[in-house]
């Protein structure tokens, strides 16, 4: 391949590495709290939890797919030769991300989360308080 600085198993891990620490750092730090910000007012005037819950899935995945397309395009380009418009490439990236991304969140990952959570989370949490009463 032109342009590649390096053997393409390093290429591969250095790049999901510092991928998953800017994912994590967007999440935690800028997406997370503004997504959650926004779907709050959005569903001020509800009180189905589902709403609520969907809303702030969305706007999470907007706001990731927003970002990681930004860094998957920036990627591309140091690793290959720049070949067509910046743009094209960056909204052709974000909606497939998009796409990939929302159904996964709302159908699969999302309530998978929620599950374990629930059930090994707030079971611990549970034992936890019960154990401090003693």
């Amino acid at each position: 391949m032109s342009g590649e600085k390096c053997g393409w198993e390093v290429c591969i891990f250095s790049d999901f590495f510092i991928g998953f620490i800017i994912a994590f750092i967007l999440d935690l730090v800028i997406v997370g709290p503004n997504a959650k910000k926004i779907a709050l007012k959005i569903t001020a005037n509800t009180t189905n939890r589902l709403y609520t819950v969907l809303a702030i899935s969305t706007c999470m995945v907007i706001g990731m797919a927003f970002f990681m397309s930004i860094y998957g395009i920036v990627t591309t380009n140091l690793h290959n030769d720049y070949t067509s418009s910046i743009m094209t490439d960056y909204l052709s990236v974000f909606g497939k991300n998009f796409i990939m991304a929302l159904p996964l969140q709302l159908i699969i990952m999302g309530p998978l989360v929620r599950f374990i959570f629930t059930k090994y989370i707030k079971s611990n949490k549970n034992e936890y308080e019960n154990l401090e009463e003693m």
